[in-house]
């Protein structure tokens, strides 16, 4: 680490610059941080799947002093105008003196240590800046809690340039256990490494579950598996079983511990800007609540559900989500205007809907860019109709509501990815049709099955809708083979 440090130094940087790292490797995304860091620069970790264009005009908002790349990402940038010189490659910055490293800065609470952006699903990414406090603020509770089952082998199956990344690294150093960072989070590259490694416990994105449960996992070996750990968008009932029937758990009382098949799956709801989920679920075989349940807030979170004006809402009435804690980001890096915007009465408008029952279990039901409003008090909400189809029909593997607004009429597609053993070309409207609720399944227009090469995801693997929106509203256009036409 001070090798590269000296290197960093050597090269410029200083004290409360902000810098670039664009590259593919999770070991070089964290090293690169970590001595960015020591020096008190600011890294700025570009997720390594942005293509070039957007990847370029992403970091010359950031007015970064430079961009740190390897051979791959730097041809990437090549021609492009990133505004600001393209350093060392990081291949090359582990070899200087550790010598030469500057003095470790001292930082201070309230101060940027890391910028990463967000998943993108609505344009071009949003720099977001985390402050020191902020993204420790979740580790210190968890230090205060007694120390989960599974934790000494993590397996990071995360983009490596997520804030989620950065505080697994954070909670691994504080708790002195092992953490490996897989580069890939396709099915195949985590399960290898689960099996190689034989991981305790695994950390993902929602993409990463639905990867796996597309795979015969009991044709692996995931003994090892104590716990699934989800951040970002709350992960699906159809996928969670399927994790929780494989892996084994520790049971019993303290004085008669027993090994038991089948492991804990921990679900909530989180984003770049919230620094870390605010909520919690423990599932297991056992589990009944589900229907995009989240669970209940964490101790350090302050949790409102808002309706247009900023007014709370009470039990059963849906709204938008507002966060007030300790783990929220400074703000979007060189914007102002978005920082305040999402802001109200102390609170960050997340930009999801979710309700609350009289237990206090919160449930998410759709980003609030995705949700239509059918009148009449009701709404389709494109999350929630997907859970429902994944739910109750068991060969489709992957689930995408496309619903819009051609006037006063709402008109939705269903778009579904099969398992491959299923029949692709047999008509699924029926079925489809009767777990919808039935004001949701009135605006059904087609349902179709689709290659998933062609379903376009942000960089963190999240379903683009506001391009699908734009497509179907231009061209009527349907991505695969018609399984029934309304």
């Amino acid at each position: 680490m001070a090798a590269r440090a000296a290197a960093l130094h050597g090269l410029g940087v200083r004290p409360r610059d902000p810098v670039a790292v664009f590259v593919s490797n999770a070991a070089d995304q964290v090293l690169n941080y970590l001595a960015l860091a020591r020096i008190g620069a600011i890294p700025a970790l570009v997720n390594g799947r942005l293509a070039g264009d957007p990847a370029s005009r992403y970091i010359k908002r950031l007015r970064a002093v430079g961009v740190l790349t390897d051979a791959a990402h730097r041809e990437l940038l090549e021609g492009r105008d990133t505004g600001a010189p393209l350093l060392a490659d990081v291949s090359g910055l582990g070899a200087a003196d550790p010598a030469a490293a500057p003095r470790p800065y001292r930082h201070h609470r309230a101060e940027p240590v890391v910028i990463t952006h967000s998943s993108g699903t609505t344009g071009l990414p949003k720099a977001v800046a985390h402050s020191h406090h902020s993204l420790f603020a979740s580790v210190r509770h968890r230090l205060l809690l007694p120390k989960p089952q599974g934790l000494e082998r993590i397996l990071g199956a995360l983009p490596s340039a997520h804030a989620a990344t950065v505080i697994a690294v954070n909670l691994a150093l504080a708790n002195r256990v092992q953490l490996a960072l897989v580069s890939g989070s396709d099915g195949d590259t985590v399960l290898d490494a689960i099996e190689s490694w034989q991981a305790e416990c695994v950390l993902g994105f929602s993409a990463t579950w639905s990867e796996l449960a597309g795979h015969d996992l009991t044709a692996r070996k995931l003994d090892s598996v104590r716990s699934w750990w989800n951040t970002g968008d709350c992960a699906h009932e159809a996928h969670i079983r399927k994790l929780v029937a494989v892996g084994s758990r520790a049971a019993g009382t303290a004085n008669a511990r027993r090994t038991e098949p089948g492991s804990h799956f921990v679900d909530g709801l989180g984003s770049t800007e919230m620094g870390h989920s605010q909520f919690f679920i423990t599932h297991t075989a056992d589990t009944r609540r589900y229907s995009r349940c989240i669970g209940k807030p964490h101790a350090f979170s302050d949790v409102a559900v808002l309706d247009e004006d900023g007014e709370r809402l009470g039990p059963g009435r849906v709204g938008q989500l507002g966060i007030n804690a300790p783990t929220l980001a400074l703000g979007y890096w060189n914007d102002s205007v978005t920082t305040y915007r999402t802001r109200r009465d102390g609170y960050f408008l997340t930009g999801d809907l979710v309700f609350r029952d009289e237990a206090g279990f919160y449930f998410h039901v759709d980003r609030a860019a995705d949700a239509v409003d059918l009148g009449n008090g009701r709404a389709l909400y494109t999350a929630l109709a997907e859970e429902q189809v994944l739910a109750g029909c068991p060969e489709v593997l992957e689930c995408t509501v496309v619903a819009v607004r051609e006037d006063d009429r709402v008109t939705s597609s269903v778009l579904l990815v099969l398992d491959p053993a299923a029949d692709q070309r047999a008509d699924r409207t029926a079925e489809v049709l009767a777990r919808l609720d039935p004001e949701v399944a009135a605006t059904v227009q087609q349902v179709v099955v689709v290659d998933p090469a062609l379903i376009p995801l942000g960089p963190t693997g999240k379903v683009r809708k506001v391009l699908l929106r734009e497509e179907f509203l231009a061209r009527g256009a349907a991505l695969g083979t018609p399984a029934g036409t309304r």
